[in-house]
């Protein structure tokens, strides 16, 4: 049986609102974004990011590589993940925390931290899975949480421009909010909100290669990641839907 208690109006300050209305799920990732690459900067020497990029950013070549040194290829079993911690400067580390709070926030209010830490870990994954398989003997290593965030993007996606859902409570006729429900990928694509979105975000991705022939010089930008991120985060998230 449902109840409902009705709070009496007042004037007096109910107490104070918080300054920061994140979950604190969110607010702690990006703390540990920002501590990782603040404590980086400051304790490390040039030499001493050096070995810190060898350990823990992910570099593909170590794939090639690890049949003929096991060890050089032992970072393989974490750096899927860590880069995932590292950023190359402040700029790069606030543009990835600036996506990171607009769509991790509403996956850690729809599933919690757990789930939220999931698809961030699996989709960074994902991201450097597709960044190997077009820089397999470049040398380069891959570091930025934006794998991991365009999997948020992924999963957001599926149930943020649906339109919510409503019930009437049966026994005071109240509405009640019943939230957004988890799209398919057909429906995904089938909303025009959604669909927009989910196309100009892969495109904007897949053009980046073409920007020496448009700018003449690289961006820099790992978009095999944040594409391989986006659809792991676009397909992985239903397994975290609660089934009634």
């Amino acid at each position: 049986m449902s109840e409902y208690q009705q709070q009496p109006v007042t004037t007096e300050n109910p107490g104070r609102e918080p300054i920061f209305l994140l979950p604190a799920a969110v607010t702690a990732l990006v703390a540990i974004l920002a501590v990782i690459h603040l404590a980086s900067t400051i304790v490390l020497n040039e030499d001493g990011l050096t070995q810190f990029y060898f350990w823990f950013a992910f570099q593909p070549l170590r794939i090639v590589l690890a049949p003929e040194d096991l060890s050089f290829g032992l970072p393989l079993l974490w750096t899927p993940f860590s880069h995932a911690f590292l950023h190359g400067g402040w700029e790069h580390l606030l543009v990835n925390v600036a996506w990171l709070v607009i769509f991790a926030s509403p996956v850690v209010r729809r599933y919690g931290a757990g789930p939220m830490l999931a698809i961030f870990l699996v989709s960074a994954a994902a991201g450097a899975v597709a960044f190997a398989a077009t820089s397999l003997y470049s040398g380069a290593y891959l570091i930025g949480a934006s794998g991991g965030v365009a999997g948020l993007t992924g999963a957001a996606v599926r149930f943020i421009f649906q339109p919510v859902l409503y019930a009437k409570d049966p026994e005071t006729g109240q509405p009640i909010v019943l939230g957004r429900r988890l799209a398919s990928l057909g429906e995904t694509f089938a909303n025009p909100r959604s669909r927009f979105f989910t196309l100009i975000w892969l495109a904007l991705n897949a053009a980046v290669p073409l920007a020496p022939l448009l700018m003449g010089s690289s961006l820099g930008v790992a978009w095999q990641a944040h594409l391989g991120g986006f659809l792991a985060g676009l397909l992985v998230v239903g397994a975290f839907e609660r089934r009634s």
